[in-house]
């Protein structure tokens, strides 16, 4: 392992025991904010994602979201590789995918433009600590070379660090939602 990736690889235990930490301590209302700015892109296609284990729950938004437009989820096609989404409503039956996710049973797949992002860290300049497979920082890549998404990283406020261990590869957010508010990258 080679130095950085040691450094990632303590960063995301550390981050994943203050994750834990909030999200013992989450109250219900924990996608208020992230359900206004969505408010702001009705009918801009859009993938969130079904939380696991101590990720905050954007799943309120994103079912409001799916009366304007589409809305999907991540499905994890191979280790590697980009994301694909999949159409997905409150209504949608699911089933376990890759890292206990849930999925649409059937796939429906689209091209979102705005993506909900999960992370375990992130700092005021878009930087974004992930699990370690790149598969947001695969997709994003791939999805900006064609036209302007938008990444928005939904996290506790509390997973807010000014060290974080990031590479070139490593795609920023354009804006940060977290149960506190909205932070303005670079602002």
């Amino acid at each position: 392992m080679n130095d950085l990736a040691a450094i990632k690889a303590a960063a995301r235990k550390l981050a994943f025991a203050r994750r834990k930490t909030l999200f013992e301590n989450a109250n219900a209302a924990q996608a208020g904010y992230l359900s206004e700015v969505l408010a702001g892109y009705r009918g801009v296609p859009l993938s969130g994602f079904m939380p696991i284990r101590t990720e905050i729950d954007p799943v309120p938004a994103m079912a409001e979201a799916c009366a304007y437009g589409p809305v999907g989820v991540p499905v994890i096609i191979k280790s590697g590789q980009p994301l694909k989404f999949s159409r997905w409503t409150p209504d949608t039956s699911m089933v376990a995918g890759a890292f206990g996710a849930l999925i649409p049973e059937r796939a429906d797949f689209f091209e979102p433009e705005i993506l909900i992002v999960p992370l375990l860290a992130f700092n005021r300049a878009g930087g974004r600590l992930g699990y370690g497979g790149g598969f947001y920082d695969r997709t994003l890549e791939l999805l900006r070379a064609n036209r302007p998404t938008m990444a928005i990283g939904f996290a506790f406020a509390g997973q807010e660090t000014d060290d974080l261990p990031l590479e070139s590869t490593d795609q920023p957010l354009d804006l940060i939602v977290t149960e506190a508010g909205v932070i303005d990258v670079g602002t």
